[in-house]
């Protein structure tokens, strides 16, 4: 398992690596990446003291190696249409009639997604409740991060060029463009509710020792 946890971190690495060969916009990237250096940080520091289970330790690094893809492109830029026209020869964009990029939505749900399970079982192994009072305290806390992360790429675009602030926050000219991630944040969290009672029964609180 620990064999497996590693390979998943040092491929995230990697892609974090590779998404910042020749930066297009290295100013935003940087502001954007810098929370992908803290979410790598926590997760090692986290997973020393609550052993997380493997399948959320994956799913977190494959939400930050996405998320570091996205960074590269400042959400909106992903050229996703082109990926899928290149290889599938299908897009997307003309298939559903969109008119905005909408990789940022993916990485929205995808953080609803990939983070409550581990949130939930973390809860379990803190106190002793059930599967459904810790899948409800992680689907609260991916709600109250979605909000504290709005509110933190708002103070961030304050302090910013009119032009960078754009570009950064990614709106694409969508007022709703706040409301609309925190939705989907919830909706990807409240998804993972069948897989609540698979999560092993975790007792009461435990754990390690400090070295």
């Amino acid at each position: 398992m620990a064999s497996t946890k590693r390979i998943a971190f040092a491929s995230t690495l990697a892609v974090f690596a590779i998404t910042w060969i020749e930066p297009l916009w290295p100013l935003e990237q940087a502001l954007h990446g810098s929370l992908t250096v803290v979410g790598l940080i926590w997760l090692v520091l986290h997973d020393r003291r609550w052993s997380m289970r493997t399948g959320d330790y994956i799913a977190i690094c494959a939400f930050i190696a996405i998320h570091c893809v996205a960074a590269r492109w400042l959400y909106s830029n992903v050229p996703y249409d082109a990926w899928f026209r290149a290889v599938f020869d299908w897009s997307p964009q003309l298939a559903f009639g969109w008119e905005r990029n909408h990789f940022d939505r993916l990485i929205h749900l995808l953080f609803g997604l990939c983070f409550t399970t581990a949130l939930a079982s973390h809860a379990r192994q803190r106190w002793p409740i059930g599967p459904g009072h810790a899948h409800l305290l992680a689907v609260l806390s991916i709600m109250a991060a979605s909000l504290l992360y709005e509110w933190l790429e708002w103070a961030i675009a304050l302090l910013l060029s009119p032009e960078q602030a754009e570009a950064y926050n990614g709106q694409q000219g969508d007022m709703w463009d706040a409301h609309m991630d925190m939705l989907l944040a919830t909706l990807g969290a409240i998804a993972t509710w069948p897989w609540r009672d698979r999560m092993p029964s975790l007792g009461h609180p435990r754990q390690k020792s400090p070295r």
